[in-house]
């Protein structure tokens, strides 16, 4: 089945959406090189221990885990793997859930996550937050907020 015109995107609808896919695409790719430079850190690992260390108690289940940085339980699960492997983080068995498992930031975990939380901060600020406005910072959270809200 073709699709009609009226199934297309126009070209500003076009451009809306493919500008939010290069956008994060160029800003993730960046982000993560700036990290893996100066920290030897994927940006996918740093938010895995950014979302642990922000954790009143330094660990959170898997599958909530899985949920805040937003990948596959099994891409989470290798990636949970190599940071373990790392001695970033570590696994503990949930005591009421016997099929849950928590991972837990490690002292070794927290001190490279604030060494380069540093550069992770510096490149959103300069490679997204100072093209826009305060006023446009404002605007663009509400319109995200109206997406995922």
């Amino acid at each position: 089945m073709s699709a009609t015109i009226q199934e297309l995107l126009s070209p500003v609808e076009l451009g809306a959406w493919r500008g939010l896919l290069r956008a994060h695409a160029a800003l993730t790719a960046e982000l993560d090189a700036q990290l893996q430079a100066e920290h030897g850190l994927s940006l996918s690992s740093y938010e895995v221990l950014l979302f642990l260390a922000d954790s009143d108690t330094g660990r959170m289940r898997m599958s909530e885990l899985a949920r805040s940085v937003l990948l596959s339980r099994s891409g989470l699960t290798r990636l949970v793997d190599r940071l373990a492997q790392e001695g970033l983080i570590r696994r503990e068995e949930c005591p009421d859930d016997a099929r849950g498992t928590f991972a837990v930031i490690t002292p070794a975990g927290r001190e490279l996550f604030e060494r380069a939380r540093p550069t992770h901060l510096a490149g959103v600020r300069e490679l997204f937050l100072s093209r826009f406005s305060q006023a446009e910072q404002r605007r663009l959270g509400a319109l995200w907020e109206r997406l995922v809200g």
